[in-house]
């Protein structure tokens, strides 16, 4: 649809979609988005799935040091943004990395597995005491991802990570970045009439990550920001 309404000149080649991480639902648009002001990324022509280019990764403002061909593009690599994927899910080294930069200063945290998930007890905000992740990509963009954004409660002062170890999924996406939706939805019980919301933790071990049989229906996940992709 996007291709033809380009075509006939009716839009510009771009599409956007935002998810609102705090009150749920979000906006897709298409054409050119003119307020607020954004920047964009380029897909990756000639991919099976959305991939897109990225550059680099800091936690707390510091790059974390790996091999560069963790962000080469290609058959089984590179990175994806698929927002009708819950969680986000990352190359053994890259999971190792980003865990150890963002637990170095919490040293004495004890974690224990709920439902597939790794979690900790902590009384306190995690905005205040973890650091920010931030995604670079190509053409200058970053993505910032905050504490409330990559860990998600399950219980009193429980706190779940919401980044999975994609070595320990299936062979052809365990070397690849999967940047995932991470937010909650609400759904009402017609009979009731009540709503409830359903976070990541509440969905994700019921889907299981198949990359042949998954392709994205959304282009863009957002946490806060917006990216164009055109």
């Amino acid at each position: 649809m996007l291709s033809q309404l380009s075509a006939a000149g009716k839009v510009k080649k771009i599409f956007a979609h935002c998810l609102d991480t705090i009150n749920g639902g979000g906006i897709f648009a298409i054409g050119n988005v003119v307020q607020p002001k954004v920047k964009t990324t380029p897909l990756v022509p000639n991919m099976p799935h959305y991939n897109v280019n990225l550059k680099s990764i800091d936690v707390g403002g510091t790059a974390l040091k790996l091999p560069s061909h963790m962000f080469d593009t290609g058959e089984k690599k590179g990175t994806i943004i698929d927002s009708g994927t819950t969680l986000t899910y990352l190359p053994e080294i890259v999971y190792k990395e980003i865990m150890l930069a963002v637990f170095a200063k919490h040293k004495d945290i004890t974690f224990h597995n709920v439902q597939e998930f790794l979690c900790f007890q902590y009384v306190g905000r995690v905005d205040d005491d973890f650091p920010k992740i931030t995604f670079h990509f190509e053409n200058d963009l970053p993505l910032n991802v905050y504490p409330h954004d990559y860990f998600f409660e399950n219980g009193d002062n429980l706190y779940c990570v919401g980044f999975q170890n994609g070595g320990l999924q299936s062979k052809d996406g365990k070397g690849m970045v999967l940047l995932g939706g991470s937010s909650s939805i609400k759904i009402k019980d017609e009979q009731t009439g009540a709503t409830y919301t359903v976070d990541a933790h509440n969905i994700s071990s019921g889907r299981r990550f198949h990359w042949q049989k998954h392709l994205a229906v959304l282009l863009v996940t957002m946490v806060y920001s917006y990216l164009i992709i055109f």
